[in-house]
């Protein structure tokens, strides 16, 4: 297992809603950690399972309004 943190500056705040969802993107097979900061986010994933734009998709399926920092 290869662990690889990428960082995202969000766009916009994040709403009860999409808060739900995002907590719903750790049960994504490789998808390791979310950390949420002030304006920032941090995913924690197994890169011999995902890549940086299926991560990417994740959050944006998520309704997560981010861009990789």
């Amino acid at each position: 297992m290869t662990r690889v943190q990428m960082h995202f500056r969000l766009r916009q705040p994040l709403n009860d809603a999409t808060m739900a969802k995002l907590s719903d993107t750790s049960a994504i097979y490789g998808i390791q950690k979310v950390k949420l900061g002030s304006d920032s986010l941090m995913v924690e994933y197994d890169a011999s399972r995902m890549r940086p734009a299926e991560v990417e998709a994740a959050l944006a399926s998520a309704g997560v309004a981010a861009d990789p920092a």
